[in-house]
């Protein structure tokens, strides 16, 4: 799994208990998994279906930094399934997993409609093939 997006925890990410709020991770997390996805499926029109159970593990303190991982599983015909974990940068310890998020391509009037893609891509991917051709 890769980690590519930090979140820096701020006082206006915590609960009363002085953690991180779950919330507030849970929409960083669905606003992640959906950029993801968008790229993966090349269409902006993608929503969440289906978030498995949250567990959360260990909590985030103010002046925390966590990392949010992502990770495509399944390609379905219309939809995209990955897995996240969340950890603290520094002590890499786990601090919450879901294990499916579920995400469907639709058309413009908001229906499902087939992706054509099985696997992961990258962008940087078919700039190195453009940059092969004009070679």
């Amino acid at each position: 799994m890769n980690f590519y997006t930090r979140k820096w925890v701020k006082p206006e990410d915590l609960n009363p208990n002085g953690s991180l709020f779950g919330g507030t991770l849970l929409r960083w997390i669905d606003e992640e998994a959906v950029i993801y996805a968008i790229v993966q499926l090349g269409n902006p029109h993608v929503v969440t279906k289906y978030i498995s159970e949250i567990n959360f593990v260990s909590s985030a303190k103010q002046g925390d930094i966590i990392e949010l991982g992502i990770e495509a599983i399944h390609f379905g015909n219309t939809s995209l399934t990955m897995r996240c974990e969340v950890r603290n940068k520094i002590s890499r310890k786990t601090i919450l997993s879901i294990d499916k998020l579920v995400f469907v391509n639709l058309d413009p009037e908001g229906n499902p409609v087939p992706h054509g893609r099985t696997e992961i891509t990258y962008a940087y991917m078919g700039i190195e093939r453009d940059v092969k051709k004009r070679d």
